[in-house]
């Protein structure tokens, strides 16, 4: 048998030649959340807001966090939330990812199946509470401010790049969560970390300057400051950043991709 091809071009074929599989399997995805719940998809639109309320209750007046200039806590509420929006991209698909394979071991043994796309399917159907919630965002900011951000039709453009990683990296914990079942309890542990990690209940700026250059690394920072600057502040994204980010995340996802070409030899083995 032909061995498939590890290259992201290869990977783009398998995407295109199977888009409307991916999309079906998106679709009954997000069904299959709400089914049998009493308020269905009204969840999808109460989570974020419950979310909000109490993490803004708990960092606003508890600990009395205050964010640059701004007072209010609607303010701190939006800022907040559009920080989330990533973090929670981020935890859904990475946190499924190492026991991805293993919860779709049918599609791996017994049917000739594009396993690759499963960790894109994880991907989309996040997009659906992001969507949710920088529609809450616009909406909080016209209700409480009398103004939505005119630069907000540049959110998927800044969210694209940020996609391409996260790909990248459900591919790999996916192939590697075959081999090594502890990788759940790690992915879980790291999860945890990135919340806090990332400016999303405060500003970068009040991180120290010690600490500061190295919340850069953090995948995650770039990208939420870029939501924030589209969505909230009404600001023009750092193209020349995100082009260096959409490089970069587009060099994960190749080696990613190559490292579950290479593994996936041995899946039906293990499984």
């Amino acid at each position: 048998m032909r061995r498939p091809s590890s290259s992201l071009a290869g990977f783009a074929r398998v995407l295109v030649a199977h888009r409307e599989l991916i999309f079906r399997l998106v679709v009954r995805e997000v069904g299959s959340r709400f089914r049998g719940s009493t308020l269905g998809p009204a969840w999808a639109v109460l989570t974020p807001l419950l979310t909000a309320a109490v993490f803004t209750f708990v960092f606003s007046t508890v600990f009395q966090s205050r964010w640059g200039g701004s007072t209010g806590r609607f303010d701190f509420a939006l800022l907040m939330l559009s920080g989330l929006i990533i973090h929670n991209i981020f935890s859904e698909s990475v946190g499924r990812a190492p026991t991805l394979l293993l919860a779709n071991t049918s599609y791996v043994t017994k049917v000739i199946f594009p396993i690759e796309i499963l960790p894109v399917v994880a991907t989309l159907s996040t997009l659906v509470n992001a969507v949710i919630s920088a529609a809450i965002v616009l909406v909080g900011d016209a209700a409480f401010n009398g103004h939505v951000s005119a630069t907000a039709f540049l959110f998927p453009v800044v969210l694209l790049p940020f996609l391409f990683f996260v790909v990248g990296l459900g591919l790999l914990l996916a192939a590697l969560g075959v081999f090594l079942r502890d990788l759940t309890q790690i992915v879980t542990l790291l999860i945890t970390l990135t919340m806090f990690l990332t400016p999303i209940f405060y500003p970068l700026e009040a991180v120290p300057p010690a600490f500061r250059t190295a919340m850069h690394f953090n995948p995650l920072t770039f990208i939420v400051g870029q939501v924030r600057a589209v969505l909230v502040f009404g600001q023009w994204p750092n193209f020349t950043g995100l082009a260096l980010y959409t490089l970069a995340a587009l060099a994960v996802l190749a080696f990613c991709y190559w490292v579950f070409q290479r593994l996936r030899q041995g899946f039906a083995d293990v499984l």
